[in-house]
């Protein structure tokens, strides 16, 4: 299995592609960090809504922004990451007039702090939590009270997801381990990424011999394949809330959260496997 310099190394080179920008107009290629860095500070260009969208949005969120500009709608500029990186660029003043979460506890933080629109936040989205491997790996796992994940590993394997300190796929991942009985046994084991898209890159490469990310994910990549669904009572909810930002609540923000609303935007939402709410 890889080093630790391997594993950072990977990490880093996975980050690099996450954030996509203005309909798709900047290369993937750009760092996240730079990237948000320059979204937290630079003021959007006249008529442009800034959307903050969780890492696993990413594909449906872009195809929905060029249905809605082909509408007619205001320029958008998206920014993909971990929806803690995000929630706490807007506690600090980043330009975003609509925020959508992987969960409903960083809208939560976000609500405390008085950063919602009133009225604007709801429920859009739900996912599957599922346990993934390389595509080259045949094996099938019944994911249950006592299963032994750590078999799945073999002897020096690593398993990844987000880290469960503050990413919303950790969280769910350690919810699911622990009421299986099995988060004892992996935690040992663990590569906490800063997303559920670095997440996937891991086991894509085979830097990880398993992963724990969102059904929408697995289903975008050709190098993984689902070994295993988690029962949805071993976690909460996998529930994606959307909102508009009170600093930024304008008519063409709460335009945008109603064309979520549109046929055509559930249309890509169920392409990519989400259940609309």
């Amino acid at each position: 299995m890889p080093t630790l310099r391997r594993v950072v190394l990977a990490a880093s080179a996975a980050l690099l592609a996450l954030l996509a920008a203005p309909a798709g107009a900047q290369s993937q290629s750009q760092s996240q960090s730079q990237s948000q860095s320059q979204t937290a500070t630079q003021a959007p260009a006249a008529g442009e809504l800034v959307v903050f969208a969780a890492a696993s949005l990413q594909n449906a969120f872009a195809d929905v922004g060029r249905l809605h500009a082909a509408a007619g709608g205001a320029p958008l500029r998206f920014s993909f990451a971990s929806s803690s990186v995000l929630a706490r660029q807007i506690e600090q003043g980043a330009p975003a007039a609509i925020f959508a979460s992987a969960d409903e506890q960083w809208m939560d933080y976000l609500q405390r702090r008085q950063r919602l629109a009133t009225g604007s936040r709801r429920s859009l989205l739900a996912n599957r939590l599922v346990l993934v491997v390389p595509a080259d790996n045949a094996v099938n796992v019944e994911v249950k009270p006592g299963f032994d994940f750590a078999a799945l590993l073999g002897k020096d394997g690593r398993w990844v997801t987000g880290d469960p300190s503050n990413v919303p796929v950790g969280r769910y991942a350690q919810q699911a381990l622990t009421r299986l009985g099995a988060w004892n046994a992996a935690k040992p084991r663990l590569v906490r990424a800063e997303n559920v898209r670095i997440a996937l890159a891991f086991v894509e490469r085979g830097e990880a011999a398993a992963g724990i990310v969102y059904e929408t994910d697995a289903a975008v990549s050709k190098k993984v394949r689902i070994a295993g669904v988690f029962p949805p009572d071993s976690h909460a909810p996998v529930s994606y809330p959307v909102a508009a930002m009170a600093k930024h609540d304008t008519p063409a923000a709460r335009a945008f959260l109603h064309f979520l609303d549109s046929e055509q935007a559930r249309e890509v939402f169920r392409k990519y496997g989400f259940t609309v709410r």
